[in-house]
C-alpha cells in the first residue's frame, strides 16, 4: 500500500519539496494530484534526509502548499515500447502527440537507460550513406559512431538533418532493417512542422520515430526529450536488432534546460553558468551509442547543437568534442556563398572513418582521394591568403592552379540539392574529376600506381569550359 503526502513544504520554479517522506530512492516518479482533481508528474533530483526535491514536468502554476496530495509510484520515468513506434510522434515526454491513439507496448522501458559493459562494446565498422559527398567523402559517418554537428544560429543545420534522415541508409543491404530516431528540443512550432511535414511528403515518417519538445513547452521535459529518445533507439537495436540512426537537435537547448534547472536547484555553477556536471550529464547521453555483442543492431548518433556566437571554444561543444569521435563543423561564410551544406572541410573530422571506410566497404581508393582532397583544400586556403596580401597576379601557376581548385571544389563538390542523393561511387568519382584540374605533381598523396590508373587531366574537361566565370569567382574570394 502507497503513502500519499499531503501538503508541500515549499515551491521553487519547476521544483517541490516535501518533509517526512520515507523510503523514497531518486529518480523516483510521483504523481501529484491538484485541488481541481488535475495530475502532474514529478521526478525525485534530490534527497536529503526525510526531505525530498522533486522536478514537476508540467510546472508548478495552480499547485497549492497546503492541499496537493502526492503518492510515490516507486519506480523510474518509464516509456513504452514497441516496435510500431516507427511512424508515430510523440512529445518530449514520450506521450503519442500525433492523434494515432496509445501505444500497446511490448515492454516498459527506464528512460535512464542501462549501463553498457565497456568489454561487451564492440568496434564500431561499416559506414552509414548520407547521400551527402562532403560527409559521405570526408567525413565518413560509421555504424555505431557519435558524430556531432557543430553550427550556428541561422544556418541550415535542420535541412540537413532532414536531407540525412530521409537519404540515410545502410548500403549492401535491403534495409528493412534501418530506422531513425528523431528528437527535436525547444524548437520553435514553425520548426517542428517543418520536420514533420518534410517526413510526411517524403515518406520517410514510415521508418522515424519523432520526439517534438516545443520552446513553449516545459524545459523539465526538455530534459527527457533525449532520454525518451535514446531508450526506443536501444530499445530498436539491442531487442529488435534494427541499426538506429539517432538525430538530436538542438543540444544546445538541452544544455540551457539544464542550466536553468541547475540554477533553480540553487547548484554552483561552473563555466558561463553551466552546471559542474555538464560534461557527464552529455557524457551520459552520448555514451549510449554503439555495437553491443549478442545483438546484429547498433545506435549511431548525430547530435546537432547550434555554437553560441559561432564559439566552438563554448562548454557545449568543447565538451561535446572531448566525449565524441570527430564533428561536422558549418562554415558561415561558405553558406553565406549560397553552398549548401556548407561544411568546413578542414574543421571537420570523423575519428572512426579509417577503419569504416575502403575495400568491402566503401571503395579501395576511398582513403587516398579523401587524403588528397584535404591536403588540396588545404593549400587552396594557404593561396587565398597569400592573394590577399600580394594579389592574384604575384602568385604562382601553382597557387593559382589551386584557387581554381578552390571554387570548383566548393561549388561542385561541397554545393548540392537539397533532393540530391549522390552515391559513393558518383562522390569518389567526382572527387577524381576535381582533382584532375590540378596538375599531376601536385598530388602527393596518393600511390603512383593508383595515380596512373586514375589521373586524366580530361576528366577535369567539364569544370574548365567556363573559365571566365571561374576567374570571376575567385576575383569575388579576394
Amino acid at each position: 500500500m502507497s503513502l500519499q503526502y499531503v501538503g508541500l513544504k515549499d515551491i521553487n520554479g519547476p521544483l517541490v519539496a516535501l518533509e517526512g517522506v520515507k523510503g523514497v530512492a531518486y529518480d523516483e516518479i510521483a504523481r501529484i494530484r491538484l485541488d481541481n482533481g488535475t495530475e502532474r508528474i514529478g521526478r525525485v533530483v534530490e534527497l536529503a534526509g526525510d526531505k525530498a526535491i522533486l522536478q514537476v514536468f508540467e510546472g508548478t502554476n495552480g499547485i497549492s502548499l497546503t492541499n496537493t496530495k502526492t503518492v510515490f509510484s516507486g519506480k523510474p520515468l518509464e516509456i513504452p515500447l514497441t516496435a510500431e513506434m516507427l511512424g508515430r510522434v510523440f512529445s518530449g515526454a514520450g506521450k503519442p502527440i500525433d492523434g494515432l491513439g496509445a501505444v500497446f507496448p511490448e515492454k516498459m522501458g527506464d528512460v535512464n537507460g542501462q549501463s553498457l559493459n565497456p568489454v561487451a562494446r564492440q568496434y564500431p565498422r561499416n559506414y552509414i550513406h548520407t547521400g551527402i559527398s562532403s560527409i559521405d567523402a570526408l567525413m565518413t559517418l560509421i555504424r555505431g559512431q557519435k558524430l556531432p554537428i557543430f553550427s550556428g544560429s541561422g544556418l541550415s543545420h535542420n535541412k540537413l538533418a532532414v536531407q540525412i534522415a530521409k537519404q540515410a541508409k545502410i548500403t549492401g543491404e535491403d534495409n528493412a532493417d534501418f530506422a531513425i530516431v528523431f528528437a527535436a528540443m525547444g524548437v520553435q512550432n514553425d520548426v517542428a512542422d517543418y520536420f514533420r511535414r518534410s517526413f510526411e511528403e517524403t515518406g520517410a515518417i514510415e521508418r522515424v520515430c519523432m520526439f517534438l519538445n516545443l520552446s513553449s513547452d516545459p524545459i523539465i521535459e526538455r530534459l527527457l526529450t533525449p532520454l525518451c529518445a535514446l531508450t526506443a533507439a536501444e530499445y530498436l537495436a539491442f531487442e529488435k536488432n534494427m541499426h538506429i540512426l539517432v538525430i538530436m537537435t538542438d543540444m544546445t537547448s538541452y544544455a540551457e534546460a539544464l542550466r536553468e534547472f541547475s540554477s533553480s536547484k540553487g547548484e554552483i555553477p561552473g563555466r558561463k553558468g553551466y552546471p559542474g556536471y555538464l560534461y557527464s550529464n552529455l557524457a551520459a547521453l552520448y555514451e549510449r551509442a554503439g555495437v553491443v555483442e549478442g545483438s546484429t543492431g547498433s545506435v549511431t548518433q548525430i547530435p546537432i547543437l547550434t555554437m553560441p556566437n559561432d564559439d566552438i571554444t563554448h562548454p557545449i561543444p568543447d565538451l561535446t568534442a572531448y566525449i565524441t569521435e570527430g564533428q561536422i563543423v558549418f562554415d558561415r561564410d561558405l553558406d553565406q556563398k549560397g553552398i549548401y551544406p556548407g561544411l568546413s572541410v578542414l574543421l571537420s573530422l570523423s575519428r572512426l572513418m579509417k577503419d569504416g571506410i575502403g575495400e568491402g566497404y566503401t571503395r579501395s581508393d576511398h582513403a587516398a582521394v579523401s587524403n588528397q582532397l584535404f591536403a588540396a583544400y588545404a593549400k587552396v586556403q594557404d593561396a587565398r591568403s597569400l592573394a590577399s596580401v600580394i594579389g592574384e597576379e604575384e602568385l604562382s601557376e601553382s597557387d593559382r592552379a589551386y584557387m581554381r581548385f578552390g571554387v570548383l571544389f566548393e561549388e561542385h563538390f561541397l554545393n548540392q540539392g537539397f533532393d540530391e542523393n549522390r552515391s559513393i561511387d558518383e562522390t569518389i568519382d567526382l572527387g577524381w574529376d576535381l582533382l584532375c584540374a590540378l596538375p599531376k605533381n601536385e598530388l602527393d598523396r596518393i600511390d603512383e600506381k593508383l595515380l596512373d590508373e586514375k589521373y586524366n587531366p580530361e576528366r577535369a574537361a567539364r569544370f574548365m569550359g567556363d573559365t571566365t566565370a571561374v576567374k570571376s569567382d575567385i576575383a569575388n574570394e579576394l
